[in-house]
């Protein structure tokens, strides 16, 4: 459903005092003018001299930088101001500009595909979901570019949409822009990025759901998220991504996260799910997957037409919801603490609704992962929801398009510079 925008997440304060050392910040900028876009994305408005101590670049050079991103649209200037009790020299302060430009993001789930429109900043403007009438790509790929004219007529307000963010589940190669292989949807080397170029005449950027949400963490989540940690994806797919000095691991064959197939048993109990495609009842997809829980839910009489329908049970504290959540909680926990202790991350982030919601199912998963990691010993700190919660999908698709133009925002974007 369309929903209104999210209210702005204002920067911390920044103090001549919390200025790190060059070279200490903990994202992955790219560009000099990557550099310069990711600091006043976190501490605008911010002075340039202010950004200039923060990336450890020369004054002269985030002159030039800003200058640049002021011409394509992409950061403001705020009212002069001055230092406190108006002591120094007043300055201009810069600030990201979300008045003029959005960009577009598309999740293409196993049942239904999100489309949503974002700001610079990361904010949700608008979002709709759709189920599919069936998986044939080409109708689906047809039927999400049918729907973004009548979207941004909607819900842009006159600003330009710069590019579209596709994010799927299981393996995407963002270099190709195909998804090479979605078992679940039966996609196989399907070239979305070539697609929907055509379909829709924007750019097109290509990636898994669980990178992509590992990229929103470091650009607009919690500060703790972004050096190292392992994001955890748990739903009808179950994948994962790595980051490490703020960059996102792919991997040679853009396999990196696939982690579905991880044994969480021997000590699964009988009817703990199905037999996998891998021909292992304990993997993680087995036993935790949305289509495992449902019908483990229908062996126990709870009939629930969706997944979303058995959340909905749980959180209104139906007993037998309630245990089948839990239950999956403690697996999911049993494949963190492999995760864990395989990279030793700051953070592991589950995106798994139930622990975002229900504290009894983070406790119960932080109480596996405490029981069973060797190198976490405060799964308290160590395990943590994601910051998406209630947008996870709508997020994930725009977080694609947004990751390639924090990265290069001086790069292949022809309309930023003709409409901004």
């Amino acid at each position: 459903m369309d929903r209104p925008p999210a209210p702005a997440r204002r920067p911390t304060p920044l103090r001549r005092s919390d200025i790190p050392a060059a070279g200490q910040q903990r994202r992955a900028a790219g560009t000099g003018t990557g550099a310069v876009l990711a600091a006043i994305l976190d501490h605008g408005p911010v002075a340039r001299s202010t950004v200039a101590r923060l990336t450890g670049l020369s004054p002269a050079s985030v002159t030039g930088h800003t200058r640049q991103l002021l011409a394509r649209g992409l950061v403001r200037e705020s009212a002069e101001t001055a230092g406190p009790r108006g002591l120094g020299r007043p300055h201009i302060p810069v600030e990201i500009d979300t008045g003029l430009c959005l960009v577009a993001g598309a999740h293409i789930a196993v049942a239904h595909s999100t489309l949503s429109l974002m700001d610079l900043r990361g904010r949700i403007v608008a979002e709709d979901r759709q189920p599919h009438r069936d998986t044939d790509p080409r109708r689906v790929l047809d039927t999400l570019a049918a729907r973004l004219p009548r979207m941004v007529a909607a819900h842009a307000g006159g600003r330009t949409v710069l590019a579209l963010g596709v994010a799927t589940g299981n393996r995407v190669d963002p270099a190709a822009g195909t998804i090479v292989d979605h078992p679940q949807l039966g996609w196989r080397n399907v070239p979305v990025r070539e697609y929907l170029a055509a379909a829709t005449g924007l750019p097109v950027h290509v990636d898994s759901h669980a990178r992509a949400l590992a990229r929103a963490e470091q650009m607009f989540g919690e500060v703790t998220t972004r050096a190292s940690a392992v994001l955890l994806f748990v739903g009808a797919v179950i994948d994962a991504a790595f980051t490490s000095a703020g960059t996102v691991h792919l991997g040679p064959r853009a396999g990196a996260g696939s982690v579905a197939h991880l044994p969480v048993g021997p000590a699964c109990p009988p009817g703990a799910g199905e037999p996998c495609v891998c021909a292992r009842p304990g993997c993680l997809h087995a036993v935790a997957s949305e289509s495992a829980l449902l019908g483990r839910a229908a062996e126990r009489g709870l009939h629930a037409p969706s997944f979303s329908h058995l959340l909905d049970f749980a959180l209104a504290g139906e007993p037998r919801a309630r245990e089948l959540f839990e239950d999956r909680a403690r697996y999911v926990g049993r494949a963190a603490a492999l995760l864990l202790d395989t990279f030793d991350p700051e953070v592991l982030v589950v995106v798994e609704p139930a622990a975002a919601r229900l504290p009894e199912c983070l406790a119960v998963l932080r109480a596996e992962v405490g029981e069973r990691s060797l190198v976490c010993d405060d799964p308290e700190h160590g395990v943590v929801p994601g910051s998406f919660t209630g947008s996870v999908l709508a997020t994930a698709g725009g977080a694609v398009a947004l990751g390639a133009l924090y990265a290069d925002p001086l790069g292949p974007w022809p309309v930023v510079t003709a409409a901004c």
